[in-house]
């Protein structure tokens, strides 16, 4: 998993090959466009339709990452050198370590170096942090680009790195009880299809309400214990220790005035460890959503801060991985 990890670092999702991601999501429009046309706009059928779409796609990359595994086991039709490279690339394909900090920093790079809310000048920065959150950013200022770059940044770490490495976690451990049970790779692609289901139907509005919400259910439970991981270990590896106590008490205060069970967390912690202000309102198509303002005190979101914000995520990863590394050493 290390070598998994890093090769995320190093490679990121590779542009030569289709992301199993991309898999997830073509199969996800495919089978709404399908369900939703049978479902009408029956309440019941449409939850009956999401539960199926997310039973399907969560089973189905359950399952082919454990048959990916097979490859990589001693006896398996491949040779087991090729076998194993092939899974680390699988397990990497799981992180987006590489590939949230290049969507970050496009927008910071593209965002003018005077701050100027001119509308011509800030259109490329609003392009580039339109494909990496999902909030309307048509009317955003320099102030609100900067802002949704660095939420974007501390939501996604959790979604993307961290939550991922825990299951690899959970299926090393399986595995070492034994081969036959599902591994690294296959929990790692359960949890991102279910991440996938959150993305393109999590929503409270419309058909989604109901169409979205087991796979958002299923993606909030497996998010829950990764993301209170993060929020214990991340003042670790940016703060003096003895500020441990009074950094967890306010994030968890003032993220759990979200919404989300996790998203406000996530946010939170990395708003209070970065010393960035972060919350306020957001645009999603017609409708405003008020998020809870996170770190009050603290300044608003600049690139010196972004940049801070992920090098401390760089940190907690260095850190989580040098823990299982640790742990499969143990238990292997």
């Amino acid at each position: 998993m290390v070598t998994a990890a890093g090769l995320d670092l190093l490679i990121g999702d590779p542009r030569w090959s289709l992301h199993p991601v991309v898999v997830m999501g073509r199969l996800i429009q495919a089978m709404r466009l399908w369900l939703q046309r049978l479902a009408g706009n029956h309440p019941w059928a449409l939850r009956l339709s999401g539960g199926l779409i997310s039973t399907i796609l969560v089973l189905g990359s359950a399952a082919s990452g454990w048959l990916v595994e097979r490859l990589a086991l001693t006896g398996s039709p491949l040779p087991e050198p090729l076998g194993k490279l092939l899974l680390v690339i699988a397990l990497a394909s799981a992180l987006a370590a590489r590939s949230l900090k290049q969507g970050v920093e496009a927008v910071l790079k593209a965002l003018p170096s005077n701050q100027s809310n001119n509308d011509i000048a800030l259109e490329p920065a609003r392009q580039k942090l339109s494909q990496i959150v999902g909030r309307d950013v048509s009317q955003l200022d320099s102030n609100g680009i900067l802002r949704a770059a660095a939420e974007t940044a501390s939501e996604n770490s959790v979604d993307g790195v961290f939550a991922p490495l825990f299951w690899m976690l959970i299926g090393t451990v399986l595995w070492q009880l034994s081969p036959d049970l599902p591994g690294p790779l296959a929990l790692a692609w359960a949890f991102k299809a279910s991440s996938t289901l959150d993305s393109m139907l999590g929503y409270r509005h419309g058909q989604l309400r109901w169409l979205g919400s087991a796979g958002a259910r299923l993606d909030d439970a497996l998010t829950w214990i990764p993301c209170r991981m993060v929020l214990l270990t991340l003042p670790l590896v940016s703060q003096p220790w003895q500020r441990f106590p009074a950094l967890v008490k306010a994030a968890y205060r003032d993220g759990s005035m979200d919404l989300s069970p996790n998203a406000g967390l996530s946010e939170a912690i990395f708003a209070h460890c970065a010393n960035i202000q972060m919350g306020g309102d957001n645009r999603y198509g017609d409708a405003w959503l008020t998020k809870p303002t996170l770190a009050a005190l603290a300044p608003v979101a600049d690139r010196k801060a972004i940049k801070r914000l992920l090098k401390i995520g760089l940190h907690l990863e260095l850190a989580w991985l040098a823990v299982i590394a640790l742990a499969s050493g143990l238990i292997g």
